[in-house]
């Protein structure tokens, strides 16, 4: 069992703490004592009987010698100078006789260029070289692994193709990069794999690929060998198209999913719609509410349902609850087709803790802060990015970029911005650490924000970036070369609240705060919002919009309908969240199905037409889009009849011409012969009545429309003389145009 290799090589690569395994294993140059030379070949197969080296020599196969019990071979080819990839025959004594290449026979994969933009935090298609990847090397088809562990002592590949041994197949560190790769011949899509990491304390990690492609379902662990190219797209029109979209002039009506409770089956032990039954029935739904875009909870992988997808482990992985990363394909494919935009929330302010995915990595705080101050999200005891790595922000960065190309995926709603921005979000004294001007900003967070967006709408014209930001941060929507974030729209958290609070409460009680109702316009237009109605505020708690509403179940609905139109007429792209559109009684719970069986009451089924009908009204009356953060597009008729709980405004479209008047009564009073001015005389129809009887209300106030009087009111040449319905919006439209 003599051997070239030293005994301190042997026993570094068999307890694997080999470095560079690529120094000991494959073929090497030889020459004896007698100046002889050839190649050495070594390998390291546990169990195998017998080893023979092939390709290597034209004249004969060479059988190699156990030279250590554990399994290491050896043979020298005298007189073979030329390395090339070559086979091992190797009979394990079990099963057929199998033949192979030698992963150590093959040059590395990834450039130094490659290598050289990740590190600096530049190389936005790094996912296409990190990872597990399908691969075609020196004439070979394998699989290409590459991790980056900078501190790491060895990374090796494990998985079902091995055993999970994690001596089997040692990967090379690419000079001072961090980045480990293997090119692994013979592997295929679909087997397991995970990356066994040796830290400087000698500790063994098994992690989950950062960069992994797919998983097994939870709570199974292991990546799983995918080819994210093989879908063949058929939405080319809708992308060529995508391009050139304005979607501040444009309708947006949102609604908001969790996919693993929309719907579900109950007959089949209350599973949930995969991807592609979602096809037939949420893609037609959404369509029939008259809805153009639909906002998926995170649907990159995560471990723990109840976290609604918001702790992410597999941020290139589409969650394989619902099916395999094609089905998603095709699920956004057949959107497209129906016109239908597809926004993804996602998640770069933090990840979960647990211990096999990005969390410690290589034995140091990798991807997070190593100080608690810094990098413990104590609201989610979850742990931080750190922002200023160029690794960790490449690796967020691309992976942006990565669903929007890969995916298709025509909006990104960027979560919990507020806790990027700040460092001492949630923190009391002490418990955070200020910026190097003394500053509360995280300037690192700031930065990779602006390099987000802008690497967004360079690469994707006509995308969307959305903020969940609920601070008073300017230019949050404002682009980055004007000193803005660079989002193109922000969710307006405030109006949210204040619009809830206020219509929670007992009509009686409401002329007291109608500063809730009009303290939104007075920032309307500082930057770009979108008015939700969102899943954080129907859950722990908090319930469902139509239980929040006050008073019997008549004025509850009411109320709902007045609420939603109320957003509807308000400046600002709309949203509104599953179950909101029949008045789901309880309150969101993740792991059950809505609570479609309501449909069965006409109550509901009203209050779903109405929610069409704003739908259909809002995507047919430019008034209601065009100017959303134009100031000149909206018009207090008037806002101070706090009495009546009663306001009234004008929407203006581009064209002079193109006005609407809405009118709402915060009160179940009726009130008969309400006068409000306009600027125009005619005929005024009805686009919509909220108490309408087809909606489920009383029928009362106008049904077809009305003419204006030649009475000047609020400042205006004329008036309408109404019959405001309780709890009701009045929207009307002038047919006749005439100029005052």
């Amino acid at each position: 069992m003599s051997s070239t290799l030293n005994i301190h090589a042997i026993n570094n690569l068999l307890s694997g703490k080999s470095h560079d395994p690529f120094a000991v294993l494959g073929a090497h140059p030889f020459r004896d004592d007698q100046n002889d030379s050839g190649l050495v070949v070594r390998a390291f197969l546990p169990g195998a009987q017998s080893v023979f080296v092939l390709d290597l020599d034209p004249d004969k196969n060479h059988e190699a010698t156990l030279i250590n019990d554990q399994g290491l071979f050896e043979v020298i080819l005298h007189g073979i100078e030329t390395i090339k990839p070559y086979r091992f025959r190797v009979d394990f004594g079990v099963g057929t006789v199998s033949t192979f290449y030698d992963c150590y026979s093959f040059s590395p994969v990834i450039s130094d260029y490659d290598l050289y933009l990740y590190n600096q935090g530049n190389h936005y298609e790094i996912y296409n070289r990190l990872g597990a990847h399908p691969w075609l090397h020196q004439g070979i088809s394998g699989v290409l692994f590459a991790v980056w562990a900078p501190s790491a002592t060895r990374v090796s590949v494990i998985g079902d193709f091995n055993q999970w041994d994690g001596r089997r197949h040692q990967m090379r560190v690419r000079g001072s990069s961090g980045v480990w790769e293997l090119f692994i011949p013979h592997l295929q899509k679909g087997m397991l794999y995970k990356f066994e990491v040796r830290t400087k304390k000698g500790t063994l990690l098994t992690k989950a690929d950062p960069f992994a492609f797919c998983f097994e379902q939870r709570p199974k662990t292991a990546a799983i060998i995918y080819d994210v190219e093989q879908f063949r797209w058929t939405d080319e029109i809708w992308m060529r198209s995508r391009t050139k979209k304005n979607h501040l002039t444009q309708p947006l009506s949102i609604y908001e999913v969790h996919l693993g409770s929309w719907r579900r089956r109950a007959e089949e032990d209350n599973r949930w719609l995969t991807y592609r039954e979602s096809v037939e029935e949420l893609i037609p739904y959404v369509k029939d509410l008259g809805f153009n875009a639909i906002e998926f909870l995170p649907l990159a992988e995560h471990p723990f349902d109840g976290s609604w997808g918001y702790q992410v482990t597999g941020y290139y992985a589409a969650t394989s609850r619902f099916g395999s990363p094609d089905d998603l394909m095709y699920l956004v494919n057949e959107c497209h087709k129906e016109g239908l935009a597809v926004i993804l929330d996602w998640v770069p302010a933090h990840f979960p803790k647990d211990s096999y995915a990005l969390e410690y990595f290589d034995g140091t705080h990798l991807y997070e802060h190593a100080d608690p101050r810094k990098g413990i999200q104590r609201d989610w005891d979850t742990l931080i990015f750190n922002y200023g790595r160029n690794e960790v922000r490449n690796f967020l960065v691309a992976n942006a970029l990565f669903w929007l190309e890969k995916y298709h995926i025509d909006g990104l709603r960027i979560d919990a911005v507020a806790a990027m921005l700040y460092l001492d979000y949630s923190r009391k004294d002490g418990e955070w650490i200020p910026n190097q001007y003394g500053g509360n900003e995280n300037l690192e967070a700031i930065e990779f924000i602006k390099i987000l967006n802008t690497k967004i709408y360079e690469r994707f014209p006509g995308v969307m970036t959305i903020a969940e930001e609920s601070t008073a941060w300017p230019g949050v929507s404002r682009p980055v070369h004007l000193g803005g974030l660079g989002f193109l729209f922000k969710w307006n958290m405030g109006w949210m609240h204040d619009m809830l609070t206020f219509m929670s409460k007992d009509p009686i009680h409401r002329r007291f705060h109608m500063e809730m109702l009009t303290f939104a316009l007075l920032y309307a237009f500082h930057e770009n919002f979108i008015l939700p109605l969102s899943h954080d505020e129907v859950v722990h708690g908090k319930a469902s919009l139509l239980s929040k509403m006050p008073g019997d179940d008549w004025q509850k609905f009411a109320n709902l309908r007045l609420l939603l139109g109320y957003m509807y007429g308000e400046p600002g792209k709309k949203m509104l969240f599953m179950g909101g559109e029949f008045g789901q009684w309880w309150e969101w719970d993740h792991q059950q199905s809505l609570q479609w069986h309501l449909l069965e009451f006409e109550p509901h089924q009203g209050l779903q037409r109405y929610v069409k009908d704003l739908n259909r009204t809002y995507l047919s009356q430019p008034a209601m889009y065009e100017n959303d953060f134009d100031p000149s597009g909206f018009e207090w008729i008037d806002f101070r009849d706090a009495d009546s709980t009663v306001v009234s405004f004008i929407r203006k479209g581009k064209s002079p011409d193109d006005m609407l008047v809405f009118v709402f009564n915060f009160t179940p009073v009726p009130r008969i012969g309400y006068r409000i001015g306009v600027f125009k005389k005619g005929h005024y129809d009805t686009l919509i009545n909220s108490d309408a009887d087809d909606y489920g209300g009383s029928g009362f106030g106008l049904s077809s429309g009305i003419i204006a009087d030649a009475i000047p009111w609020h400042g205006k040449p004329y008036s309408l003389d109404l019959d405001l319905p309780p709890l009701g919006m009045l929207l009307l439209k002038p047919s006749e145009i005439e100029n005052h």
